[in-house]
């Protein structure tokens, strides 16, 4: 089988590594078949698409709709990287499911609205598929409504017309979208589960995500209802796309 390929941006070890563990663990991938690329510590290698069965990209501390000013010369490069790549890859339709900055990603690429409209504290919120969410083949057998994880600065606040909505929650619109027939992004996380959120929570807790006094609040939002559809989108990915 043709790897598949894990873009990740997270310059912190723990969580970078538990993130490409729970890919691991929910595509039922081995690390032979899913090699993780870390942008934030090296630059992008050549991609040949014809060599992979698909690209997934992890989520991440940039933000799209960040002043090119305060942009570091790291994330400034990783964009830059990801416009070459998402070139080739939407040009060609190719695998691609980005998971939270994934969606700033595609999105910024398409010329999607994106700004902080619709960020979420982190927590678990209740995602509605659309019509075309219910009728896509990536989502087939998940439920209609689905808890997830998110947490997140920035959202989409309009997507081009080339693009299809497929999923929703209450204070996000655009929770997950489709571009031609194999390019996706969602907002939320699908490889996330409770351990993982809580690591990141530590990790994070001085970004901007929550207030200095809030982390046992934080802690507990995660817990209030239980996560267990959203990976099985990883491994309906893998089964799908694998070559």
């Amino acid at each position: 089988m043709k790897p598949f390929v894990l873009l990740a941006t997270r310059a912190e070890d723990v969580p970078a590594d538990e993130e490409y563990a729970l890919f691991l663990r929910y595509t039922g991938l081995t690390p032979a078949r899913l090699i993780r690329v870390r942008l934030e510590a090296e630059p992008m290698p050549a991609l040949d698409l014809g060599g992979l069965s698909g690209i997934f990209v992890g989520g991440g501390p940039f933000n799209a709709s960040d002043a090119a000013e305060t942009k570091s010369p790291v994330q400034r490069r990783v964009e830059a990287e990801f416009q070459t790549l998402l070139d080739d890859v939407v040009a060609r339709d190719f695998p691609f499911l980005g998971a939270c900055y994934g969606v700033g990603t595609l999105g910024a690429y398409l010329g999607a609205g994106i700004d902080r409209t619709y960020g979420e504290r982190i927590g678990v919120v209740p995602v509605t598929l659309t019509e075309a969410g219910a009728a896509d083949p990536l989502l087939a057998g998940m439920p209609q409504t689905f808890n997830a994880f998110v947490g997140h600065k920035e959202a989409i606040t309009s997507l081009p017309s080339s693009a299809v909505l497929l999923g929703s929650s209450p204070d996000c619109p655009v929770q997950m979208f489709r571009v031609g027939r194999n390019v996706y992004a969602t907002q939320f996380h699908p490889e996330l589960d409770v351990d993982g959120i809580t690591t990141r929570i530590h990790a994070y807790a001085g970004y901007g995500y929550f207030g200095a006094d809030e982390l046992e609040l934080t802690l507990s939002a995660v817990r209030r209802a239980a996560v267990s559809e959203p990976s099985r989108m990883l491994r309906t990915f893998v089964e799908r796309y694998a070559r």
